[in-house]
């Protein structure tokens, strides 16, 4: 697995949804004999092409089943077989959500779920094509393993993790090109470990997803106006890295969670849980969607609405600050 300068920027025009499936899995697949793909009708919208012309033994699409799907991938996981099975992030964690606890969750079985169009990358589609709830129901299942990918390049990453690791997983996946690159061909990605970006001395932003980019524009305006700020990427939502926040939680007087989903069980939510063990922990600010839907637009128009852009972010902090 040789990553380049070259890649990342090819990547990045891509996308992570292309990156993922018609990069890194056709490359998994030379080395991994029973792996098995699975989609449901959309292959075309996956990037999966590339991956049914070279292993169409290793490819099966089941058609607008989505919940069968997942009885069709515990199947073959119980036959032995590293099964990703994929579709919509609004359809494989709540649609399916039934079958994934029964299936997945009670039998740990070998299945990653990758969940493409996650957050309000669908928006226009309406609040039925939204995954604002994903990492709440994902991460409230035993054993499932939850991760949310900030680039294309941790998306390759993932890939490749995914593939080795025994047990349930799911991946959340932004679905459109021209993702914003957070890290170059050096980055080493470590699983259930916090990716510390920047260092600062006042707030520490914890992002998630394409909100990793986003705190890092917050915290450019902040530094701005004199607030240095940390930018960790939590991208394994699901063991928590609590050695990881630990050291954020003594070293800042904020700590400010952004995602791109509900602020109800979210991300922030699983920092907050924890914390909620340990003594003399400083504030937090959520950054996320509030509990209400709105009216369908552009992923921008969505993110505007709901505050959660690096300017909005940044007054906000700024005004729990006292700035």
């Amino acid at each position: 697995m040789n990553i380049t300068k070259g890649k990342v920027r090819s990547w990045a025009r891509l996308g992570q949804r292309a990156t993922f499936f018609a990069n890194a899995m056709p490359e998994i697949a030379k080395e991994n004999d029973d792996l098995m793909v699975l989609t449901a009708d959309l292959a075309q919208l996956s990037n999966l092409g590339r991956f049914a012309e070279q292993y169409p033994d290793k490819f099966l699409n089941v058609g607008i089943a989505e919940q069968n799907m997942i009885g069709v991938a515990a199947g073959l996981a119980m036959e032995g077989y590293t099964v990703f099975a994929t579709t919509y992030a609004s359809f494989i964690a709540v649609r399916d959500l039934e079958h994934v606890r029964q299936h997945l969750s009670n039998l740990n079985l070998n299945v990653k779920l990758i969940g493409t169009a996650a957050g309000v990358v669908a928006a226009r589609s309406g609040v039925a094509h939204w995954a604002s709830e994903d990492i709440t129901f994902m991460r409230a299942l035993p054993g499932m393993m939850v991760m949310s990918a900030a680039d294309c390049v941790e998306a390759y990453e993932m890939a490749y993790y995914a593939a080795e690791h025994k047990g349930p997983v799911y991946i959340r996946l932004n679905g459109v090109p021209d993702c914003p690159a957070v890290y170059d061909e050096n980055y080493v990605f470590e699983p259930e470990k916090l990716s510390i970006i920047k260092t600062g001395n006042d707030v520490a932003l914890i992002g998630t997803g394409l909100m990793v980019n986003e705190a890092l524009k917050t915290a450019d305006i902040l530094e701005q106006n004199g607030i240095s700020c940390t930018v960790a990427n939590m991208h394994t939502i699901k063991p928590i890295d609590k050695d990881g926040l630990n050291k954020l939680f003594r070293e800042h007087r904020f700590i400010v969670t952004m995602e791109e989903h509900s602020i109800i069980g979210g991300m922030g939510s699983a920092v907050a849980e924890y914390k909620a063990t340990l003594d003399n922990m400083p504030r937090q600010i959520f950054i996320g969607f509030p509990d209400s839907f709105t009216k369908a637009g552009t992923p921008q128009y969505i993110w505007e609405q709901f505050g959660i852009t690096a300017p909005q972010a940044a007054e906000r902090i700024k005004k729990e600050l006292g700035f």
